[in-house]
């Protein structure tokens, strides 16, 4: 049996992603509320903005999901393969 390798994810990794992210946002947002123009431009930045993370996390959302179906069907065709395996004789003699 091959025992699959599970991609583990530390607290640090997921606590720069968050921090990154929320830093990322509020320097944004600080950008469009002192930005030295007119609200209507400002207000389509922050459209703008808007638009392109929730874009990020429904694209990163399609990536999970794709990744994940792969590798249940990779799961599936090796526990046929293994069950193959299982049934499989070499010393058996036909006739």
């Amino acid at each position: 049996m091959t025992k699959t390798i599970q991609p583990s994810q530390t607290a640090a990794f997921y606590g720069q992603a968050l921090l990154s992210f929320g830093a990322s946002l509020t320097a944004m947002g600080l950008g469009l509320v002192y930005l030295p123009a007119p609200g209507w431009i400002r207000a389509f930045l922050a459209i703008g903005l808007l638009y392109v993370v929730t874009s990020t996390v429904t694209l990163c959302k399609v990536v999970r999901d794709r990744h994940e179906l792969s590798e249940v069907t990779t799961r599936v065709d090796q526990a046929r393969l293994d069950k193959l395996l299982a049934e499989h004789d070499p010393f058996k003699v036909e006739g």
